[in-house]
C-alpha cells in the first residue's frame, strides 16, 4: 500500500472519531486492521512519514562481519561459497555471497553459453537412490581443424552422482568402438558383481550404434534393460547431453582438436577434474565422486553446521561494542589461485 493511500485512510479515520465513531469501528467499516492503524499512527506521530521500507531490522545481529566482506573471486557466487566453506576460508551463505558479488559488479555472465529459455522439462522417470542405478550415454562430434572431419567422443554417465565413468575418443561413430566402452565401465564399477536384479538400466537415443545388435545383445546378456529416448528429443537423455554441453562451454575447452592423441590427451585431464573436484549443482555441491562414495549427506549436513556456528560467532560479536571488535583476533586471508583451481579446469 502507497504513503499517500496510508494517509487518506488515517484522515478518515481521524474525521470518523471526530463524529463519535470509534477507531475500531471505522476499522471495520475500512476492512484493516486495528493494529496496523495503530502502528501507521505511531509513525506518522514520531517520524513524520509513512514511508515503506524493508522489513527485518536495520542491523542485525547476524549481519556479515567487516572482515568477511573483503572476500570475494570472479566465481559462480554458489560455488565460490561452497569452495571457501570446503577451504574453511569464509563461511556465507549463497545470498550472501551474492549480494557481496553483485555489489561489486560481478555478477555477469562468465561462459559463452546463452541462457536457458525456462519452456524444457525432463520426462518423468522413476526415482533412483543410489549410484550405479541408472547410466546413460552418448556419442558426440568434436570439431577438428579440417572442413567435414570431425572426431567423437563416447561418454558413459552415472545419472545419480552425474560421475563419467569412462570416455573414448575416436575417429569413427560405430558399435566395435562402444562395446570396449561399456565393457570398461561395467568392469570398474564392479557391476557383474551385483545381483541381476540391482543391476543398472541404461539410457540412451536410437542412433544405430544404440541399436546395433552387439550392444543389445550384451546388456541382455547382463540383465540390463535398455531404454531408447524418443527421435529427435534429447530430453530424454538431459543428463549426459547436459555434460556434454558443459564440456564444450568450458573455459578450457580448446574448440578444435589436431588429432584423436590431443583430444584423448584433454579429456584424460578434463574427466577426472570434473568427477573429483567439480561442484555439481545439481548434486548439492558436492563433486560427483564425492556423492558416488555416499559423502554427499555428510558433507552437506557439515557444511550447514560449519554456517549455524558462524552465524553464531557473527551474533555475539555484533552484539559487542566497537572496542570488542577491533580487538577481536579473527583474520581471514584468501587464497585466490586456491578457489579458482578448486573450481575452474586450468588450460
Amino acid at each position: 500500500m502507497g504513503t499517500e493511500q496510508k494517509v487518506e485512510i488515517l484522515v478518515m479515520i481521524e474525521s470518523a472519531k471526530d463524529r463519535g465513531i470509534s477507531v475500531t469501528r471505522a476499522c471495520a467499516l475500512l476492512s484493516i486492521g486495528r493494529r496496523r492503524v495503530d502502528r501507521w499512527r505511531k509513525k506518522w506521530h514520531e517520524e513524520g512519514e509513512l514511508d515503506n521500507r524493508k522489513p527485518g531490522p536495520k542491523d542485525p545481529v547476524h549481519r556479515l562481519l567487516p572482515i568477511e566482506r573483503d572476500a570475494y573471486a570472479d566465481l559462480s557466487h554458489r560455488i565460490l561459497a561452497v569452495t571457501a566453506l570446503d577451504l574453511e576460508l569464509f563461511f556465507l551463505s549463497f545470498s550472501s555471497v551474492y549480494r557481496i558479488l553483485r555489489s561489486a559488479n560481478l555478477t555477469s555472465m562468465r561462459g559463452i553459453q546463452r541462457p536457458h529459455n525456462g519452456r524444457s522439462f525432463p520426462p518423468a522417470r522413476s526415482w533412483i537412490t543410489g549410484p550405479n542405478r541408472r547410466w546413460c550415454w552418448d556419442i558426440s562430434y568434436l570439431l577438428t581443424y579440417e572442413r567435414g572431419v570431425y572426431l567423437y567422443l563416447y561418454l558413459l554417465l552415472d545419472e545419480y552422482p552425474r560421475k563419467a565413468i569412462n570416455w573414448l575418443v575416436s575417429w569413427h561413430e560405430r558399435a566395435e568402438e562402444a562395446r570396449p566402452l561399456l565393457e570398461s565401465g561395467l568392469i570398474a564399477e564392479n557391476i557383474f558383481d551385483l545381483p541381476e536384479d540391482q543391476r543398472p538400466e541404461i539410457v540412451n537415443d536410437r542412433g544405430r550404434q544404440m541399436k546395433a545388435k552387439s550392444i543389445t545383445r550384451m546388456f541382455e546378456d547382463h540383465q540390463m534393460p535398455q531404454l531408447f529416448a524418443r527421435p529427435r528429443t534429447p530430453n530424454d537423455n538431459p543428463f549426459v547431453e547436459s555434460l556434454l554441453g558443459t564440456v564444450k562451454t568450458a573455459p578450457a575447452y580448446p574448440g578444435r582438436f589436431t588429432g584423436q592423441q590431443e583430444a584423448a590427451d584433454y579429456f584424460d585431464r578434463y574427466f577426472p577434474w570434473y568427477s573429483t573436484e567439480h561442484y555439481h549443482s545439481r548434486i548439492d555441491y558436492v563433486t560427483p565422486e564425492q556423492c558416488h562414495r555416499g559423502l554427499r549427506e555428510t558433507i552437506v549436513v557439515q557444511r550447514k553446521a560449519r554456517l549455524n556456528n558462524q552465524r553464531q560467532l557473527r551474533k555475539e560479536v555484533n552484539r559487542s561494542n566497537k572496542k570488542a571488535l577491533i580487538a577481536y583476533p579473527m583474520t581471514l586471508n584468501v587464497n585466490l589461485n586456491q578457489l579458482i583451481s578448486r573450481s575452474v579446469m586450468n588450460p
